[in-house]
């Protein structure tokens, strides 16, 4: 009874927003954003897929003239919790049909696991490349038809492994016309899970993409981002038309609005190059 006297009004709305939030990230700051699903048709779906259905979440207008573009919102390492939902709820409210694909599902479902070392050894490290691949191809393909999705304006975003994962398909699917990759890591170790890195494809992208990264990030250094670029200047066409925009003070997960690691600037700053992006390269009107 202390206890509840002594909450703080800041625990208290922590408290009220963190239902449906990925175990392994609570406590959910009271800065989260959430968007209102009025107007929008916005709820659960399943997605055929090769090794069986995957689930996923799909946001788009109630109320709308002709076929949405496509945006696939890929998820970090939480899976498909809150915060990838309402991001399908504001990319839907700037005039997309956002899909986003549970794509750990065959692995298990990470927005249950608290703990990040068995998250990591059970789920993240256990779902192979060439799954995901087909699994974002299974989701365009569900868009397309049951979703009423434009198949000539395909784009992707994603978040920390989905940044990662928004690369390895611009790379991967001719049907896309552009990505914006958040904070997704550009290197690393290889092994049969994951045979490439973002650097390894970097040349030979079938759509430009627009990457978002922290110049404070303790996870990807400066110096990978800036190979990066060089590899980009290297490659064909889209590869070249590909930028990489570095928020000087910000640190990983900048965009998280439940997460401390939180800027609300370069959040938001972000979200404008994206959607601006993307009309840019034809995927948004």
């Amino acid at each position: 009874m202390a206890r509840s006297r002594d909450l703080t009004r800041r625990e208290l709305i922590a408290g009220t927003v963190g239902g449906g939030f990925a175990l392994a990230v609570r406590p959910v700051s009271a800065a989260t954003i959430t968007t209102s699903a009025d107007g929008l048709d916005a709820g659960p779906i399943q997605i055929p897929g090769d090794g069986g259905p995957v689930p996923g979440y799909r946001a788009v207008a109630a109320k709308r003239k002709g076929k949405p573009p496509i945006v696939v919102v890929v998820h970090e390492i939480f899976g498909v919790h809150e915060h990838i939902r309402d991001v399908c709820r504001r990319l839907a409210k700037a005039g997309a049909l956002a899909v986003a694909p549970d794509l750990f599902a065959r692995q298990g479902d990470a927005s249950r696991i608290a703990d990040m070392k068995e998250l990591q050894g059970k789920i993240v490290s256990k779902t192979p490349d060439a799954q995901v691949m087909s699994d974002l191809a299974a989701t365009v393909a569900w868009a397309k038809s049951a979703g009423g999705g434009d198949a000539g304006r395909v784009g992707i975003t994603g978040f920390c492994w989905g940044g990662r994962i928004v690369w390895l398909y611009a790379a991967h699917s001719p049907a896309v016309k552009a990505g914006v990759a958040w904070y997704g890591r550009l290197t690393g170790d290889k092994d049969a899970v994951r045979p490439r890195h973002p650097i390894d494809v970097a040349g030979a992208l079938h759509a430009p993409v627009l990457g978002l990264y922290g110049g404070q990030d303790q996870g990807i250094p400066i110096a990978s981002v800036e190979e990066m670029r060089k590899a980009l200047a290297a490659g064909g066409a889209a590869s070249k038309r590909s930028q990489i925009h570095v928020y000087p003070e910000a640190g990983h997960a900048f965009f998280a609005d439940y997460r401390p690691s939180y800027r609300a600037a370069d959040a938001a700053d972000g979200w404008s190059r994206m959607l601006a992006w993307f009309k840019t390269n034809g995927v948004l009107g």
